[in-house]
């Protein structure tokens, strides 16, 4: 069983940055595959970017170049470095958790544990 609570969320101007974090409950993190998901109103759940238990990365190429996600095994917790964000990153945005799985599996189903997230706005 793992928990995941996502943080950092706001409203930033176009351009600008933000850093979300996802801590995790537990002492088996590192073993998980983590994800990134977001959601704007009206549409569908899209992934943004995984990254497996040995820190290799996949991401849509929508946010590639721009956003970073990374892991601290130590403290529990992935990041998502959000910069030059643009109106349409605006979404909800959760992290998500599976053993076993490739980061290049974009499908959300595939996750078993999810956070609550967090909502990004921004702003032209």
């Amino acid at each position: 069983q793992v928990q995941l609570v996502e943080s950092g969320g706001g409203l930033v101007q176009a351009g600008g940055s933000l850093r979300l974090s996802c801590a995790a409950s537990g002492r088996t993190f590192s073993s998980y595959v983590m994800g990134w998901f977001r959601q704007a109103p009206g549409k569908e759940r899209e992934f943004v970017t995984a990254i497996s238990r040995t820190s290799s990365t996949y991401y849509v190429d929508s946010v590639k170049g721009r956003f970073t996600i990374s892991r601290d095994n130590a403290k529990n917790t992935v990041y998502l470095q959000m910069n030059s964000l643009k109106p349409e990153d605006t979404a909800v945005y959760y992290c998500a958790a599976k053993e076993y799985l490739s980061i290049r599996n974009m499908k959300g189903e595939s996750y078993d544990y999810w956070g609550q997230g967090t909502q990004v706005t921004v702003s032209s």
